[in-house]
């Protein structure tokens, strides 16, 4: 159980850095919310892979499924930026 949390950790971080790598542009955020998406995009990945398409687990890598999951998480990243730009340090909306 823990291999596999820590697993899950290191894929989503690898996830999460390819999907910033693919997005033009600086994005303003740091590490763990890298993570934190890429882990979201991932297990986005693997839903959509094993749930939707049915795939399941093969004998190779999944390059389809790793590919599902950066863009999963380039969208994550796209949406997190869309809502931090509104937001003051503090956390509270911005007033035009």
């Amino acid at each position: 159980m823990f291999w596999n949390i820590v697993g899950t950790i290191i894929f989503g971080a690898v996830i999460g850095v390819l999907a910033r790598l693919v997005l033009p542009g600086k994005q303003a955020m740091g590490w763990v919310i890298t993570v934190v998406l890429g882990i979201a995009g991932a297990l986005i990945g693997y839903w959509v892979w094993n749930g939707l398409l049915g795939k399941g687990d093969t004998s190779g890598i999944d390059w389809i499924r790793w590919g599902i999951s950066i863009a999963a998480a380039a969208v994550l990243t796209l949406g997190y930026q869309a809502i931090s730009r509104g937001m003051d340090h503090s956390g509270h909306a911005r007033h035009a």
